[in-house]
C-alpha cells in the first residue's frame, strides 16, 4: 500500500542522472529487452567501472526508463548504446538523455561524437538527425537480422562546439 501511495505521489517524468555499476543489472534488462542480442549484466559491470565511459539513466524511483553510454578516446566518443523502455517510446526521452549526454560530453571535452545505427531503425535514424548527426560511412550487410538477413549500419558524426 505504501508503494502504491508513493507511484500516487512521485513524478511523473523520469529523472535523469549519471549511471553507475549499481545500474548494471537494470541497464541488462532493458537492453536485452531493446535488441537481439542485450548485452549482459558482467559486460554493463565491465562498461560501467571504466573510466572512459560516460553512462546516463533516466528513472522513476528504481524504474529503469532508459539509458545512453558512450566510450571517450582523446577528443571523440562513440555512442554505444541507446535504449528506452517501450512504455516511453515516442515521448521524447531519448532526445532528453541524448541531450544530457552530449552536453556533458563537450563538458568532458570531446569535440566529435560518432555512432552506428542500423539503417532500418527510423526512430533512431530521426532521433540523431534532430541532433545534427550527419552520415559519414555505411558499413553494408552489418547487423544480422532474425530473420537470417542482414541490414546496413550508418556510421553518424556529430561535432561538438
Amino acid at each position: 500500500m505504501i508503494a502504491f501511495i508513493a507511484r500516487l505521489f512521485s513524478r511523473s517524468e523520469p529523472s535523469l542522472s549519471e549511471a553507475s555499476p549499481r545500474d548494471a543489472a537494470r541497464f541488462a534488462a532493458l537492453h536485452s529487452a531493446s535488441f537481439r542480442r542485450g548485452w549482459s549484466e558482467g559486460e554493463f559491470e565491465r562498461l560501467l567501472i571504466d573510466r572512459n565511459i560516460t553512462a546516463h539513466r533516466a528513472a522513476i524511483g528504481t524504474d529503469l526508463a532508459g539509458f545512453i553510454l558512450s566510450r571517450r578516446a582523446a577528443d571523440e566518443a562513440e555512442i554505444l548504446s541507446v535504449a528506452v523502455a517501450s512504455s516511453w517510446r515516442g515521448r521524447g526521452l531519448a532526445t532528453r538523455l541524448l541531450g544530457l549526454h552530449l552536453r556533458r560530453l563537450a563538458g568532458l571535452g570531446v569535440r566529435a561524437v560518432f555512432l552506428e545505427v542500423d539503417a532500418d531503425n527510423a526512430p533512431a535514424r530521426s532521433l540523431y538527425a534532430g541532433a545534427h548527426f550527419r552520415q559519414i560511412s555505411r558499413r553494408e550487410a552489418y547487423y544480422r537480422q532474425s530473420t537470417g538477413g542482414a541490414s546496413t549500419a550508418l556510421v553518424l558524426r556529430r561535432e561538438l562546439n
